[in-house]
């Protein structure tokens, strides 16, 4: 079986999705204006995605390492229930989500994009990196998108995630 089979039939088995945000869901430039404050920019296919997959049964978690408004603002409008900021160990929040989702960390899928993201990313079921991610990530990724963070590369992971599943596309109204 190719890697590629091998990734396919695993992805078939994920029920929880983890993204991180910089670099991920945002292109990872940060932009501070005169108070302080961070500002995002989200794309949106990302967040139709989103919305998608979970209404195609996938959980979707967000764990990033810093702590922005935008954010919580975001993922609160897309649905998202599973936001943690300001975590300085992804993979320590692993065991707890596993449990909220019941599911076993084979069933967990990671997209990360940078070192911080590498220990979670060996620990879950399936590793996913967007294109730009740096290569010691996109060494371990069993999936790496075409496309770079905060420009569709979480739609393109969901999308395939689906298509595995053989739920893409979304059922539309």
């Amino acid at each position: 079986m190719t890697a590629r089979a091998t990734a396919a039939a695993r992805a078939r088995a994920i029920r929880l999705l983890i993204l991180d945000v910089d670099g991920v869901l945002t292109d990872g430039r940060l932009i501070y204006g005169p108070t302080g404050e961070d500002t995002k920019v989200f794309y949106v296919r990302d967040g139709h995605a989103i919305v998608s997959a979970r209404a195609a049964g996938l959980d979707i978690a967000v764990v990033s390492g810093r702590d922005s408004a935008a954010v919580t603002r975001r993922l609160v409008e897309l649905g998202v229930r599973e936001i943690h900021q300001g975590v300085p160990d992804k993979v320590a929040l692993l065991p707890a989500l596993c449990a909220r989702h019941a599911v076993a960390p084979a069933q967990v899928a990671f997209m990360g994009d940078d070192l911080p993201d590498m220990p979670l990313l060996r620990r879950v079921g399936l590793a996913l990196a967007p294109a730009n991610a740096v290569r010691e990530v996109r060494r371990v990724a069993d999936w790496i998108s075409r496309v770079p963070g905060g420009s569709g590369a979480v739609r393109e992971a969901i999308e395939w995630l689906l298509r595995c599943r053989g739920a893409w596309p979304p059922a539309t109204a």
